[in-house]
């Protein structure tokens, strides 16, 4: 689908002002006027973000509840239970909590569900299965638990409290655990809305650090490096595609200097067999190369494999894990590649669906691991919400995804009465009903959808590329690409810069794989002779032909091949004639 190209406009003293403060180029200035950091001291703390600048977070409803029962549970020698998720953001959420009560001399133990076998979040079936049985005196969940009522009255009557610890979006009642931990919950006035699933997990180990510290408990352990922990967090903050903004970018910037100094065996292992080929990890990396074989784990097989790889000390064991995970991920692209190959073809046969504003569909030889991935390229395929189903024993589980200005969680509440549960959050969502309602849902969802229209922006269903200002190619240099280095980790709230560039022509060209395409470029009437490599990744073959273009919109990189550094662009979309932005 063809996008409008929309070049946001910075204010020129915001950027001048920058550029006295920086000394940065005007283009990399305006990018941060764009990000609304303009102030001196937003400045300081954007370009050397540091655990200083962290925010008090017993400003966490239920936080000091928290903390105060879990150093009792230490003190008393109770047997713990960590209850995750099996995503990257449950599975490195687990993982700190984990290590961090081990560390702290804790009888703890773990469990991630299976995808397919016990389904998203705690049960009542698992406080009777592996609770109970385990004598477990106090469960913690991580990236999870905010609509497990049942499993919490069920803990209750055994005894056994349970602290909460999420970040999905919460409904006016929470269950009525010991204590919970959600900045997205009913009366918690933190702010911290932003934070992913291992972010609330990692404020909570912080403060729980310091209340033993405060009770003198770090007297008889090591008191644990939380920035040793920051690499986990990282990973699944990044991972979970939350906003890179204040302290999640705090987080981010700490662990990726963790990963790129002294990694974890695990991640070690992980980079290796992830064919990174490059000195310096970045965000790109982990949530394209490195968070997807960390889910194939969940979506293919079990959870426990990505947390067994992540807490494990042994190199050589870590490799092993790590390849495992490599096949999975090969696995999981196969069979995505299948069944969205399946729903492009029965959309082409029944186009009058995509006369509507939401595509809904099913069907039973889906695999219920990838929906959610297939689904988000249905969507940037057709740029409308998507909700996918995999039917089996009369039972319909699907994932949903959405575009930008369409709360999918507040669709599927106006549509909980066809609904067993849901739960996510305003881009992404899991679901399940009764097979036989399916229909009946995707029409009831498209009614929900269009009696909203009238708050909708003319353009929303519309894709758009955001420039952040023009840079011609005969002015790019190290210097700017250093700069722009410097604005990273590049993720949610903070995207990677993009940038336009007029009267582009085409020097050499080849096909790679048959569907990329490896250029050199030069600005056309230039009196430099500066060229610039390019790759344009998924390229339509018909750009094939041109050999000039009126413009393009790109992103600066800095190529790493073989220990050598050079420029390079990433071309994002391309006219070879001129139309109005």
């Amino acid at each position: 689908m063809k996008k409008k190209w929309v070049v946001r406009q910075a204010d020129e003293s915001e950027i001048c002002g920058i550029c006295q403060k920086t000394g940065f180029h005007p283009a990399v200035a305006g990018v941060m006027a764009n990000r609304g950091i303009v102030s001196g001291s937003d400045i300081d703390a954007f370009l050397s973000p540091s655990m200083s600048q962290l925010h008090s977070f017993f400003s966490l409803k239920d936080m000091d509840k928290a903390v105060e029962r879990i150093a009792r549970a230490l003190t008393e020698n109770e047997n713990i239970l960590v209850f995750g998720d099996y995503d990257a953001d449950g599975i490195t959420s687990a993982a700190i909590v984990y290590e961090f009560l081990r560390m702290a001399g804790a009888r703890v133990s773990r469990h991630l569900p299976h995808r397919i076998k016990e389904g998203y979040g705690i049960t009542a079936s698992h406080v009777q299965d592996i609770a109970v049985p385990g004598e477990i005196g106090l469960i913690i969940t991580t990236d999870c638990g905010i609509g497990s009522h049942e499993a919490v009255k069920e803990a209750g009557l055994c005894g056994i409290d349970v602290i909460i610890t999420d970040h999905h979006t919460a409904d006016a009642i929470v269950p009525n655990a010991f204590a919970v931990i959600n900045p997205k919950q009913p009366g918690c006035g933190s702010g911290f809305n932003y934070l992913a699933g291992v972010g609330v997990a990692f404020y909570l180990l912080i403060c729980l650090r310091k209340h033993l510290r405060d009770t003198g408990y770090w007297n008889k352990y090591p008191e644990p490096n939380l920035k040793a922990f920051s690499d986990l967090a990282a990973i699944g903050t990044i991972a979970d595609i939350v906003p890179l903004v204040r302290e999640n970018r705090i987080i981010a910037r700490m662990g990726l200097s963790v990963i790129n100094t002294s990694p974890r065996p695990g991640i070690r292992a992980l980079i290796e067999s992830s064919g990174i080929d490059k000195q310096v990890i970045d965000a790109g990396d982990i949530a394209f190369r490195l968070a997807p074989r960390l889910n194939a784990a969940g979506r293919m097989d079990h959870a426990k494999i990505g947390f067994d790889l992540l807490t494990c000390d042994d190199i050589e064991h870590a490799r092993k894990l790590s390849a495992l995970l490599n096949n999975l991920n090969s696995k999981r692209q196969s069979v995505e590649r299948q069944i969205f190959d399946h729903a492009v073809s029965f959309l082409d046969q029944e186009s009058y669906l995509l006369e509507n504003k939401s595509i809904v569909l099913g069907d039973p030889s889906w695999h219920q691991g990838v929906l959610g991935i297939v689904a988000s390229r249905l969507v940037e395929k057709h740029y409308r919400p998507v909700v996918l189903f995999s039917i089996s024993s009369g039972i319909a589980k699907g994932s949903a995804r959405s575009i930008p200005g369409i709360n999918i969680y507040d669709l599927l509440a106006e549509c909980s009465d066809y609904l067993i549960a849901f739960g996510g959050h305003a881009m992404a969502a899991g679901l399940s009903l009764d097979a036989d309602k399916v229909s009946e849902f995707a029409r009831k969802f498209e009614t929900v959808l269009m009696d909203r229209a009238d708050d909708f922006q003319p353009d929303l269903f519309y894709p758009k590329i955001y420039i952040d200002g023009h840079l011609d190619l005969d002015i790019l240099s190290d210097s700017i690409a250093d700069e722009i280095e410097l604005l990273s980790p590049f993720g949610q709230g903070n995207p990677e810069p993009l940038f336009v560039a007029g009267k582009v022509s085409v020097l050499h060209s080849k096909r790679l794989k048959q569907k990329h395409r490896r250029m050199v470029l030069a600005r056309a009437g230039s009196k430099s002779d500066k060229k610039i490599t390019a790759i344009w990744f998924n390229c339509d073959p018909v750009e094939d032909n041109y050999t000039y273009y009126e413009k393009i919109a790109f992103r600066l990189r800095k190529n790493y091949y073989n220990g050598r550094k050079s420029l390079q662009i990433m071309v994002e979309a391309a006219e070879h004639k001129a139309e109005g932005m």
